[in-house]
């Protein structure tokens, strides 16, 4: 979007609360534009962005993200460091869509290099709205409040028939069991889940190979 326009938008959308909309209106048009020419399907990855290229899941990611891309999928990510970054840097030099869908925050929030194709967020709610349109599966790795967040959001979706559900992979055993165990120990005793849409929508893996060979079986491209 040209930046008079954006700057006027902005002086607009700062004068009152219900102004506002037409910068998210705009923020949501130019996410549109300049998403739909992906050519490839595409995963999305979420992880912590403080965990860097010395931890394993780092590198899981790197892989994961390569084998993705020799499958036919491109990439999505927050574009930001840690896990996003590596999930980036194994579907760039693979030679497929590496997407980073970038949040302007006080913290982490430099997007990192191997991002191919860049758009950029104010508003939490219209990234996550394009991280549900543009994805096929989620493959949630180790992360804090802000995957949890991401996971739930797409839980809660497909749970409630608002979207066509989609594989939702959480990665890392021993990371992911104790939540998963907590769930049908705690929610579901308690009557607030049913175990069978636990089972349903989330699945675990511990292995990049996992992963793919489990979207292979669920996901007909």
């Amino acid at each position: 979007m040209p930046a008079l326009h954006q700057n006027m938008i902005d002086d607009i959308a700062a004068s009152t609360e219900s102004w506002r909309t037409l910068r998210i209106m705009a923020e949501m048009v130019e996410a549109l534009d300049s998403l739909n020419h992906l050519r490839q399907n595409c995963i999305s990855i979420f992880g912590s962005a403080r965990l860097q290229e010395d931890s394993p899941f780092y590198r899981d990611a790197e892989r994961l993200a390569a084998l993705l891309v020799r499958d036919g999928y491109g990439i999505i990510t927050g574009g930001g460091p840690g896990i996003m970054e590596a999930a980036n840097k194994g579907a760039a030099e693979a030679g497929g869509e590496s997407v980073g869908l970038h949040i302007h925050l006080p913290h982490e929030q430099s997007c990192n290099q191997y991002v191919r194709h860049r758009c950029d967020f104010k508003y939490f709610f219209l990234r996550k709205l394009m991280f549900v349109k543009y994805s096929m599966a989620y493959i949630v790795m180790p992360g804090g409040m802000g995957t949890i967040d991401e996971l739930s959001e797409a839980f809660v979706l497909a749970q409630t028939k608002r979207i066509r559900p989609f594989p939702i992979v959480l990665y890392g055993r021993e990371f992911w069991e104790g939540f998963v165990d907590w769930m049908k120990k705690s929610m579901v005793a308690a009557g607030t889940i049913r175990e069978e849409e636990i089972n349903r929508l989330t699945h675990i893996c511990d292995t990049p190979e996992e992963v793919v060979e489990l979207l292979r079986r669920i996901i007909v491209l």
